[in-house]
């Protein structure tokens, strides 16, 4: 029989975070019994996560779409005791070494347990590519986020719930069209000056780690005071490529008549799209036109965060060297490799 610990008025009831007054001995053993007395920190019953897949490949040459990001998948699950759960941690497609439709990159996940696919992403899809003038149009391939299309080619559709479309292209300047992104489709949309590469579609932003965390463990893509993962990447274009989408979408090529190119500096040739970012998801830019062997850029690895309140205890078991931190009130384990983790 719980005694309100010794104290008159309106009951209380003791937690892991206290218990005011003088308790029964009986009181102690019966809130050790449901993990609800002070200073006994148990494992977590539940985790917040985010899972990104590895983004696509831009497309080569001739004005590549640019790569799909990799799925996002931002969910809380429940966890168990003693349960040792696997983390996958996907790789971003490599760039092409000829010309041809980009790769995908690799899944990321979550398992175990009760888990299933729940936590579950798809990669991000190639972007498309165009063989020149009389060669055949190739489309972008679908992923977590949807890869670009190439001149006058559809865009690939993207995973429900974990991103979203490439972009096709319908204009007379050839451009390839923008990578699809966790937050936004890839736009087909000409840029503000004439044959500017389409963008590609933005990111999610995570409140899991902050800014500072972002910038100082190389994840994802700060932009003001926000932390963007699986971008899009940029569309190739026979002049000037498009930007990536926030969340380390890599800018597509440019063409050899000059322009801003992969970097926003005036090039003097043509030039390959350039890589999404390392451990951002993010889609690769698509390759410039007016040349051969212009590659598309490398879509961007994949990451897995895992957080939970420092109510909790500390997991009792990691593999994989996981980034180990806090946020706040909350314990952090940020994979950038696969491993596992035991909580």
């Amino acid at each position: 029989m719980r005694k309100n610990g010794s104290i008159i008025g309106s009951n209380r009831v003791p937690s892991i975070t206290g218990a005011v007054g003088v308790w029964d001995i009986s009181d102690v053993y019966i809130s050790e019994d449901v993990n609800s007395w002070p200073g006994q920190l148990v494992p977590p019953p539940s985790i917040a996560a985010l899972v990104v897949a590895g983004g696509g490949a831009g497309g080569e040459w001739y004005v590549g779409g640019g790569g799909g990001a990799g799925g996002l998948v931002a969910s809380t699950a429940s966890v168990a005791a003693g349960t040792t759960y696997t983390v996958t941690v996907g790789g971003g497609a490599a760039t092409n070494s000829s010309s041809g439709v980009g790769g995908s990159g690799l899944n990321s996940a979550i398992t175990g347990g009760s888990l299933g696919t729940s936590l579950s992403a798809i990669g991000g899809g190639g972007g498309g590519y165009y063989q020149g003038q009389g060669g055949s149009t190739y489309s972008g391939v679908v992923g977590g986020s949807g890869g670009g299309a190439s001149y006058l080619g559809s865009g690939a559709a993207g995973t429900t719930g974990q991103g979203n479309n490439g972009a096709g292209t319908n204009y007379t300047p050839n451009q390839g069209g923008g990578g699809g992104g966790a937050g936004a489709a890839g736009s087909n949309t000409l840029g503000t000056a004439y044959n500017v590469g389409p963008t590609g579609g933005n990111g999610l932003t995570t409140t899991l780690i902050t800014t500072t965390q972002a910038s100082t463990y190389s994840i994802g893509q700060v932009v003001s005071s926000s932390v963007y993962f699986a971008g899009g990447g940029g569309g190739g274009s026979d002049q000037w490529g498009g930007a990536g989408g926030y969340g380390g979408g890599g800018s597509g090529g440019g063409g050899n008549s000059g322009g801003q190119g992969n970097s926003g500096g005036t090039v003097t040739g043509a030039t390959p799209g350039t890589a999404a970012t390392a451990n951002s998801g993010g889609g690769g830019g698509g390759g410039g036109g007016n040349a051969t062997g212009l590659n598309g850029g490398a879509g961007g690895s994949g990451i897995v965060i895992i957080s939970y309140s420092t109510n909790y205890k500390a997991a009792s078991a990691t593999t994989g060297s996981p980034i180990i931190t806090t946020n706040g009130s909350n314990r952090v384990y940020i994979f950038i490799g696969s491993g596992s983790i035991t909580f």
